[in-house]
C-alpha cells in the first residue's frame, strides 16, 4: 500500500498545531519542520509522534525532501499548522492508499480545494491547490509544491483556520 508523510512547515505554532495533527490520521508519519520557533510548537509535534527537522534561517520545504533520511514514505502531503484535513478529505486519502497503483500513480500530483476562515465567516477557494505529491517532487513554490495544472482533486477539503 502506498504511504504518505505529512510535511508541515512551522514557526511558534503552538496554539494550533495540535488541531492539524488530529487531523492527520490518514498520514503513515508526520514531519515538522521547525524554523526556530520559541513556544511550545516542538513539544505538541512530539507529542502527536511527529518527526523534527530544526531549521534556522529561511531554508524550506526542498531542504528537508533533498534529506531523504526524514522522508520514509512515497508521497508528501504539504500543510500549514493553521490548516485541518475533513473528514471527507481523510477518507479521500484512505481511499486513494487502497486503490492506487504503486507504479502508475507516481507521477501524478493531486490538489485539494481549501475553505478558509475569516473576519466574515467562511469562503470557498475555487481553485484547487496541488499538496499531495512524490517524495521525488522538483516543483516548489515556497514550502509548497507548485501548482500543477494536471492535478487530480481529491474529494473532500483543507480548512484553514484564521483564530488559534
Amino acid at each position: 500500500m502506498i504511504s504518505i508523510t505529512a510535511l508541515l512547515n512551522a514557526k511558534n505554532d503552538a496554539s494550533r498545531l495540535g488541531r492539524c495533527l488530529e487531523t492527520l490520521y490518514p498520514c503513515d508519519e508526520i514531519l515538522v519542520i521547525d524554523h526556530g520557533s520559541t513556544d511550545e510548537t516542538v513539544h505538541v509535534a512530539r507529542e502527536y509522534g511527529s518527526k523534527i527537522l530544526g531549521l534556522n534561517g529561511s531554508a524550506g520545504a526542498r531542504v528537508a525532501l533533498s534529506a531523504s533520511r526524514f522522508i520514509s514514505n512515497g508521497w508528501v502531503l504539504c500543510l500549514d499548522p493553521r490548516e485541518a484535513l475533513t473528514e471527507a478529505l481523510a477518507a479521500s486519502l484512505f481511499e486513494w492508499k487502497l486503490n492506487a497503483d504503486g507504479n502508475g500513480a507516481q507521477r501524478q500530483a493531486f490538489a485539494v480545494l481549501l475553505r478558509e476562515e475569516n473576519a466574515n465567516g467562511w469562503t470557498e477557494n475555487p481553485v484547487a491547490q496541488t499538496r499531495l505529491v512524490p517524495a521525488t517532487w522538483s516543483r516548489w513554490n515556497g514550502m509548497f509544491p507548485a501548482n500543477e495544472r494536471s492535478s487530480r482533486t481529491l474529494e473532500g477539503k483543507l480548512l484553514r483556520f484564521a483564530f488559534p
